[in-house]
């Protein structure tokens, strides 16, 4: 009994020597908040070894250094100092991303072993092109193509979805983190937002995003800079460009071993090349995380623009080669422009339940109130939204799953006034006059989405996934005018329902097959519900397709070479065609069935990596081969013409050049092949190629700063690390 006793007491005492010493921490990735397995924590003194697990969780102990490494991520040098949960946020290796998790599909999973084409943008790809316009950077990724008229004038297309849009983005899906910045009628912006407040972009292409739900095209995830833990910094940068283009960002940080706060100011201006085309905007983006807990943290995101920008509009052939300056003349008299303020705000609750199941909620809302005088009226709008996104994560065996829902919501408001510029001198500009039209629209969808992964073998994962899509709309006429009919009315779409399956499999380490058969669709915008007579159609059905994929990513000559290639198939039907009735009035019609094949290439090759210089290459190819499968409109037939607003295929390569000491160059040729302009193929642009060079000298304030100062900030790893960056 005695010997008993003694060794309970033993062990007693040894449970809590352990328990005193035993010092807990969390991997996660920088950006996206993703737990992150397998990480080596390695304590610098006596190379001890602790491995982070499923959750990205670990142990060590003792206090002191210890080097975090991950592949796919920058090595990160560390100071445990106390009890209590330790958070480790890993930065992106942009030279290894096929080694990234990403959870654009909710599961996470390394990026090489993912069944559907995903594109990664990270910080260093932003930093290739300019500081005021993703449009650069955007068309470096084969198969998605913007255009811009303006810098508050833009269009995006994936794989040919969107291309027939008449103004702006639609039929693809984006979110800023969880916050989804599609309205009700399926539009979408992301240009308003500041460059400089998002980490990476990752870009889904096709139908297989149809987890997101409305969709066809794909979705673009836009993660904001992330609020760093233990760092304090303040940051500014000033751009000055041709065409009075002057640009300031304001970037601070501060970061506590749990919690962490980022503001980040900025103020855009620009005279612009055109006649009427001055552009002003200014943007506060505010991003803050508090781990409560190793089962608990909160993220909040909060943004605001606000945005002015003249619009120069659209001129015809003979004033573009003669004198492309010029805005149209209806729109330079009536001074045309767009005054526009939105905001948005978000929480994200990140809950484990046990080691294998977690939930993350979102809720979230938004605003925008835009006022718009154009030639032919003024335009008045405001627009609110909330909603709700909660997903279940969890894994059992040799199945990841996840299951969730969002729920969408948003009231907006038109009312539309003469523009009585006319009637006035010259130089005066739009002046309101009567209200014609005030409408009121609301809008709502559901999404209930399940996928789940299948490691059938080591080397085979097998995925499934299925999306339901409710979408309804109510339209309230306020105007009383016995002239004109009442539009009120309300139409609600069948739900619909979308399948994916995919498969991935492994030939060896560095190559890998994937392939997948998904299905998405595109509810048509409450204008293009209205018939002339402004009644609701209610045979108008929404875009449906079915999208073929197969693809390949391979890691050769060491990792050095990083290839991948995906062939596609997409076929349309129900093809939506905004057919004109009027001034900016337009009809939506169901014309036919459109068949987009592709082919999308990238590659690069790290051609020297050394801790003080790099030298790499990268080359993007898209074939686009878009065309009218079935196209008859008004008695017109279109049949087997080219797809129009598309280049038949669009080739990027270039050069990057990157030093410690802060010198950064990078070389880059665009060429971009015709476009058709008219659906009977009548007349095309020409084609056209571009060159990229950026020089920067970077005087690094940030890293002498914390030198000086680093007693102050608490470390020497955080001006280790700010110096490294």
């Amino acid at each position: 009994m005695k010997r008993i006793f003694l060794t309970s007491l033993a062990f007693i005492g040894f449970y809590f020597s352990y328990a005193q010493h035993a010092l807990m921490g969390k991997i996660v990735d920088g950006e996206n908040g993703t737990p992150i397995a397998n990480a080596l924590i390695t304590n610098v003194l006596n190379n001890q070894v602790s491995v982070s697990n499923s959750n990205g969780e670990f142990e060590v102990q003792s206090t002191g250094s210890y080097q975090i490494t991950k592949e796919g991520y920058q090595e990160k040098e560390i100071s445990i100092s106390k009890n209590g949960l330790v958070v480790i946020q890993l930065q992106l290796n942009p030279s290894q991303l096929n080694e990234v998790i990403v959870n654009a599909n909710h599961i996470p999973q390394k990026l090489k072993k993912t069944n559907t084409t995903i594109d990664i943008i990270s910080t260093k790809d932003l930093a290739r092109g300019n500081t005021w316009n993703v449009m650069d950077v955007l068309n470096r990724i084969p198969g998605v193509f913007m255009q811009s008229g303006a810098l508050n004038t833009n269009k995006i297309s994936i794989r040919g979805i969107g291309s027939r849009n008449l103004y702006g983005t639609s039929k693809i899906r984006a979110y800023f983190q969880d916050i989804p910045l599609t309205s009700g009628t399926g539009e979408t912006s992301v240009e308003d937002f500041e460059l400089a407040s998002i980490s990476r972009l990752e870009i889904i292409k096709g139908a297989g995003s149809s987890i997101y739900g409305a969709g066809l095209g794909g979705t673009i995830h836009l993660m904001p800079q992330n609020a760093y833990l233990n760092q304090t910094t303040i940051e500014s940068d000033l751009s000055v460009g041709s065409f009075g283009l002057i640009k300031s960002v304001f970037n601070a940080n501060h970061g506590t071993t749990k919690n962490s706060l980022r503001v980040l100011y900025s103020n855009t201006h620009s005279d612009g090349y055109r006649d009427n085309n001055e552009y002003d905007r200014q943007t506060i983006t505010i991003n803050s995380n508090h781990f409560f807990s190793r089962k608990n943290d909160l993220t909040m995101l909060a943004s605001f623009v606000d945005l002015k920008g003249f619009i120069p509009s659209s001129i015809n052939e003979t004033d573009y080669l003669n004198n492309p300056q010029l805005a149209a003349f209806t729109w330079a008299q009536s001074k045309g422009f767009e005054d526009s303020k939105r905001g948005i705000l978000g929480l994200s609750w990140n809950h484990q339940y046990t080691k294998n199941t977690k939930q993350i909620t979102s809720v979230f809302t938004s605003f925008k109130e835009a006022y718009e005088p154009r030639p032919f009226d003024i335009l008045s709008e405001n627009t609110a939204a909330v909603g709700l996104r909660s997903r279940i994560i969890g894994s059992l065996k040799k199945i990841n799953w996840t299951l969730g829902g969002e729920f969408f919501k948003d009231s907006y408001k038109s009312r539309n006034f003469e523009n009585l510029y006319q009637n006035y001198p010259a130089g005066t500009g739009s002046v309101k006059g009567d209200k014609f039209s005030d409408l009121k629209e609301k809008r709502r969808y559901f999404n209930l989405f399940l996928e789940a992964n299948y490691d059938a073998s080591k080397k085979t994962t097998l995925s499934i996934g299925l999306n339901f899509n409710k979408t309804t709309y109510n339209l309230y006429d306020r105007f009383m005018a016995n002239t004109k009919p009442d539009q009120s009315g309300s139409y609600g779409f069948k739900g619909m329902l979308s399948p994916k399956l995919g498969i991935s499999h492994t030939f060896t380490e560095n190559t890998m097959v994937y392939s997948n058969i998904s299905h998405g669709f595109s509810p048509p915008t409450t204008a293009e519900t209205l018939l002339p007579d402004g009644v609701i159609n209610t045979n108008i059905k929404p875009e449906t397709g079915w999208n073929f994929e197969i693809g390949t990513r391979a890691y050769l000559l060491k990792n050095n070479l990083q290839l991948s290639v995906a062939l596609y198939k997409l076929d349309v039907r129900n093809l939506l065609v905004a057919r004109r009735t009027g001034n900016d009035q337009f009809i939506g019609v169901n014309a036919g069935r459109t068949m987009h094949n592709g082919l999308e290439m990238v590659t690069r090759y790290q051609w020297l990596q050394r801790v003080t210089i790099s030298l790499s290459q990268y080359a993007s190819y898209a074939l686009n081969d878009f065309k009218f499968k079935d196209f008859i409109d008004d008695g017109t037939d279109f049949s087997n013409n080219k797809l129009t607003g598309v280049p038949s295929n669009v080739f990027n390569t270039g050069i990057d050049f990157d030093s410690k000491i802060g010198i950064y160059a990078t070389l880059n040729y665009q060429y971009t092949g015709r476009i058709p302009i008219t659906d009977s193929n009548a007349l095309f642009s020409d084609s056209y190629g571009i060159t990229y060079l950026k020089r920067v000298r970077v005087w690094k304030v940030a890293c002498l700063w914390a030198r000086i100062f680093r007693r102050k900030i608490g470390s020497r790893q955080t001006s280790n690390q700010l110096c490294a960056s």
